[in-house]
């Protein structure tokens, strides 16, 4: 699957990790690739995503634009570990005598916790396989939690990408309507309750039986937008654990 510790690694991911130091042409530098990033992800926490460009991360720094390559080659390896070190590391991992469900269920809520206190993350596009040092700790916790379920390794890798993709989707659906709330002047709660008014309205009359039945029922729960996310992930786990259940029958 790999070439060993031998294999030639890019310049940013080797940055990354900090196994390779920037060369050391030109003046002295007097900052840190920490540093940089950190501003980086200052201006996308309070300007939006849109706002980060070289020069802008080099004026919160009180630095020179051309500078800043002498820390992070581009702006796309910028983006890249803004979005590493902002993720965070991941929540414990599974514990010695804790189920897998549990232990892939707080490793998903941990991933939606990461894009709600960095909405801006959602932006950056997906540039690849998680190879940045937090993305490979998330991996690994996510695979682990997943040990000794019977599941090959192909079905375990695409488990972890299927439920860190729900949380990604969410993280962005609910933010998009809370993000349109705000602009509308009203608040996510209001803004639901005049959609289901308003809908009620529009189809009074007309031919939507199922619309019907669910207005009549009336089910609201406080925190619906939450219950709804462990809806989803329940069922998505539902069927993992259907196929555990298949493989520690049928061995296959």
């Amino acid at each position: 699957m790999s070439d060993g510790p031998d294999v030639e690694l890019p310049e940013n991911i080797a940055l990354a990790w900090g196994l390779r130091d920037r060369p050391s042409r030109g003046p002295k530098r007097g900052l840190s690739l920490e540093q940089v990033v950190a501003a980086g992800i200052q201006v996308a926490q309070s300007e939006g995503l849109g706002a980060v460009s070289m020069s802008r991360v080099a004026g919160e720094l009180g630095a020179a634009t051309m500078s800043l390559y002498r820390y992070v080659p581009t702006k796309h390896d910028l983006l890249d570990l803004m979005v590493d070190t902002a993720y965070g590391p991941p929540p414990p991992p599974r514990a010695p005598d804790e189920g897998w469900r549990p232990a892939l269920t707080r490793w998903a809520e941990g991933n939606l916790t990461a894009l709600r206190r960095q909405p801006w993350i959602r932006h950056v596009p997906i540039s690849g396989p998680p190879i940045n040092p937090n993305q490979v700790r998330w991996l690994e916790y996510g695979l682990a939690a997943l040990a000794g379920t019977g599941l090959r390794g192909t079905e375990r890798v695409s488990t972890v990408m299927l439920v860190s993709g729900y949380a990604r989707s969410w993280a962005t659906t609910t933010a998009d309507l809370t993000e349109a709330a705000v602009r509308s002047g009203q608040t996510p709660d209001q803004v639901g309750l005049h959609y289901w008014r308003h809908l009620a309205r529009l189809t009074a009359d007309g031919p939507y039986p199922a619309i019907h039945e669910l207005i009549a029922e009336g089910d609201e729960e406080d925190d619906f937008v939450d219950a709804e996310w462990r809806f989803g992930l329940g069922r998505v786990l539902d069927g993992v654990e259907v196929m555990i259940q298949t493989r520690t029958t049928d061995g296959r």
